[in-house]
């Protein structure tokens, strides 16, 4: 006995059932607890089983929570579908998101200071392929571990950041723990170096550490920490766009060196089509 049919899911299942079968768009506001684990998985299952995957469209279903989500909280999130938390979160946040879109930042009221503080726990986007993911503070270890696709941007964290990944951007705007990039064979990291301890506690094995000074990666980056600040009220996201010209420099990209090998035999093809 699963007890499925207390889950939270089921709640949110029953209020976006016609937005799913008849489009539209829909915010629901509700409470939760540590003891709602995996919420948004059953509700992505329904999505999926009765229109499809990846059909769903941008922010047809917004839901804002208040209180500490419980583990696993938006695994699986389809497409379509933003999962939006006042409070903070456990482990395993964005386990193998799909599309989906999750915020988890401080309440308005709170005294802590968001980047000094844990804001979720360990092992958060293990296995995410799509979606993105703004923490409005500091995480614990293997954040990002085997991430194959996922957007994410956090204001710390643990050891072993990025562990494995594969695919997706991850941005750091504070510090790391140990070994970060070990077994990182693709996607890229930009992490804030204003510590300049960076390069001590980054597993180099596959990957260089280069200036962030390319176009594409100075938009992305800017247009990541913008989205940061929009959905988190970020006080460490508005302070590097104030500065942007004096913060730039001290980023570091994070690029695996085979992917890099790859992405760049990729361009000389191209412009040799082009030629």
């Amino acid at each position: 006995d699963h007890q499925l049919d207390q889950q939270l899911d089921n709640d949110l299942i029953s209020q976006a059932r016609n937005v799913i079968e008849l489009g539209g768009k829909l915010i629901i506001d509700s409470s939760i607890s540590n003891t709602d684990r995996a919420v948004g998985a059953m509700l992505s299952s329904h999505v999926v089983k009765i229109i499809g995957g990846n059909k769903l469209l941008k922010d047809s279903i917004h839901i804002n929570f208040k209180g500490s989500a419980g583990q696993s909280f938006g695994a699986f999130l389809a497409k379509g579908i933003t999962l939006e938390v006042e409070g903070d979160a456990n482990d395993y946040v964005g386990k193998g998101l799909s599309g989906g879109n999750i915020i988890v930042r401080p309440p308005p009221e709170s005294t802590i200071v968001p980047e000094d503080n844990i804001i979720a726990g360990n092992v958060i986007l293990y296995g995410a392929t799509a979606g993105k993911l703004f923490l409005r503070g500091v995480v614990g270890e293997r954040f990002c571990i085997r991430n194959s696709g996922c957007h994410a941007v956090v204001e710390g964290v643990g050891d072993h950041g990025c562990e494995y990944m594969t695919g997706g951007v991850s941005v750091i705007l504070g510090e790391t723990g140990r070994n970060f990039a070990a077994g990182m064979s693709g996607g890229i990291a930009y992490v804030l170096n204003r510590n300049n301890l960076f390069d001590a506690h980054c597993n180099k094995e596959l990957v260089d550490l280069v200036a962030v000074d390319e176009d594409d990666d100075i938009n992305l980056l800017k247009k990541l920490i913008q989205e940061h600040h929009l959905y988190t009220d970020s006080t460490v996201a508005k302070k590097i766009l104030d500065e942007w010209e004096e913060t730039l420099p001290q980023f570091i990209k994070v690029f695996p060196r085979d992917y890099r090998r790859v992405l760049e035999e990729r361009k000389l093809k191209k412009l040799e089509e082009v030629a």
